[in-house]
């Protein structure tokens, strides 16, 4: 297994020793995820953070988490630079994506194909924007798989011609998701306990009815 982590601190060196404030559209799954990548990364780029995530099952919902990314854009010291874009609800891409897995167990094919629709939006997005770099939040959560996050960016960065760069992540590393989860009960965040999709939200409630 590689050391992601690592990876990214070669980057972020080369980025210091350069002078410059490369432009970063960074995806996010939610607010307390994207709170303390922000908190990292706002020293060496100029960010704008990319909501796009058809998996999640309401409207509500998908709503609720923009919503309160926005609010802690507006309230973090260290965030009040950062732009924000709502890449569009369509979940009917997601349940297109999933069709005929929906009874496989989380963390499995269905989540990879999920990390790549979305952070292939994010590439899009990044590559037609002239973006510097692209990379996303996912990987701060014990519960995503960082090796399948690196691997999907790296091969998305090969697909484009003189498209963005992919920025390496790890963010759980250095205790990146205590730090989350402090940032969170500092500003109040709300801290959803399923991904966003109607598949892990059956999970959860089975495992409350077990208990």
């Amino acid at each position: 297994m590689n050391n992601y982590y690592i990876e990214f601190e070669k980057q972020i060196k080369n980025i210091k020793e350069s002078g410059e404030k490369p432009s970063l559209l960074l995806h996010a799954c939610c607010c307390p995820c994207s709170s303390h990548c922000l908190e990292v990364l706002e020293k060496y780029f100029s960010i704008t953070v990319f909501f796009y995530n058809p998996n999640i099952d309401e409207w509500e919902e998908y709503s609720k988490r923009l919503e309160e990314l926005r609010r802690f854009t507006k309230e973090a010291e260290f965030a009040l630079d950062v732009k924000v874009v709502d890449g569009d609800y369509e979940p009917e891409k997601f349940y297109e994506m999933a069709k005929g897995r929906e009874d496989l167990p989380e963390r499995g094919a269905r989540c990879y194909d999920c990390y790549r629709l979305r952070l292939k939006k994010t590439a899009d997005y990044a590559r037609e924007n002239g973006f510097n770099y692209f990379s996303t939040t996912l990987s701060i959560s014990p519960y995503k798989n960082a090796e399948w996050l690196n691997e999907i960016g790296m091969e998305l960065e090969r697909e484009m011609e003189n498209g963005p760069v992919f920025l390496f992540s790890d963010f759980k590393k250095k205790n990146g998701y205590k730090r989350s989860i402090e940032l969170s009960q500092q500003y109040g965040l709300y801290r959803q306990d399923y991904c966003g999709c109607k598949f892990s939200k059956r999970d959860r409630d089975l495992k409350k009815e077990k208990k």
